[in-house]
């Protein structure tokens, strides 16, 4: 008996000293620092809220007041009487997600490297820094280039009304009394949509820094990203698809081409990571 309980003991001893048991210990501890930091900022974001709304509505009233001439002042509806508290919740959750980022960023890179590469756990700071500048570029990206070319593109719809369309075919014809196009765009929609664009953009600019995290613990190289290259063409226009609401094809094709570019970018980075860890491991 005695053995036995010594066996079970040794066992355990064992188990709490295994690299698995540390590695599940580091990234329990991990998950709850991010949890906290996301609670955080999430109740930080909540009580600017409305704020935060009207910042992201800049791009659309910018849109508006070229067209205000036919649809007035800018506005927005909401159907429920809950529907802005719930939509201030969701906008207040994914801004607060956003500014937790690096910090979370932060503690995945010193989980992730002390298992696989101990020696780049000194990176981690530098890497929560490149991912906070990359996704803010592309969410900066976002607001000022796509969203008011978009948005402006969409509302020009509302320059014409169902009656003066038949005067484009040269047809002098009229189906009926004119009926004026005007947009009745509610809060919930449309921040989601908006949000949802800006954390797209975001994401697509991560992809050096991506690139950098598995070149750097040799999962990639540059020569395999190169020969990847042609079907990185059709595979940008997929995820831009995929990510970018509806079937929207301009911010399709505006998504699209910065994903191009950022991952013949990446190529480079990959090409200056593969060659430095060459010449580290190459004889004399």
């Amino acid at each position: 008996m005695a053995l036995g309980i010594g066996s079970r003991a040794c066992y355990r001893s064992d188990l709490l000293d295994s690299p698995l048991f540390a590695l599940f210990h580091l990234v329990r501890r991990r998950l709850r620092a991010a949890i906290l930091v996301l609670a955080a900022t999430w109740i930080v974001a909540f009580l600017f809220a409305q704020e935060l709304a009207v910042l992201m509505a800049g791009p659309l009233v910018e849109a508006w007041n070229r067209h205000r001439a036919q649809l007035g002042a800018p506005t927005l509806h909401f159907r429920s009487l809950a529907e802005p508290f719930w939509t201030y919740m969701s906008l207040a959750f994914w801004v607060g997600l956003i500014a937790a980022a690096p910090i979370l960023f932060y503690q995945l890179w010193v989980a992730v490297t002390r298992s696989r590469a101990p020696t780049k756990a000194r990176l981690a700071l530098p890497f929560a820094a490149a991912t906070a500048v990359c996704f803010l570029s592309g969410a900066l990206f976002c607001y000022f280039v796509v969203l008011p070319v978009a948005f402006n593109f969409f509302l020009g719809y509302a320059n014409q009304n169902l009656d003066s369309m038949t005067s484009a075919l040269g047809l002098g014809a009229h189906a009926g009394a004119p009926m004026a196009l005007k947009p009745a765009l509610f809060i919930d929609p449309f921040l989601s949509l908006t949000t949802r664009l800006l954390l797209a953009f975001g994401l697509v600019f991560e992809l050096p820094v991506a690139i950098f995290f598995l070149a750097s613990i040799g999962v990639v190289t540059h020569r395999s990203l190169w020969r990847f290259n042609r079907w990185a063409i059709v595979l940008a226009f997929v995820v831009a698809a995929v990510l970018t609401p509806g079937p929207d094809v301009l911010s399709q094709i505006l998504m699209a081409l910065p994903l191009l570019v950022l991952y013949n970018l990446s190529i480079i980075i990959a090409w200056i990571l593969t060659r430095r860890r060459e010449r580290a491991v190459a004889p004399g």
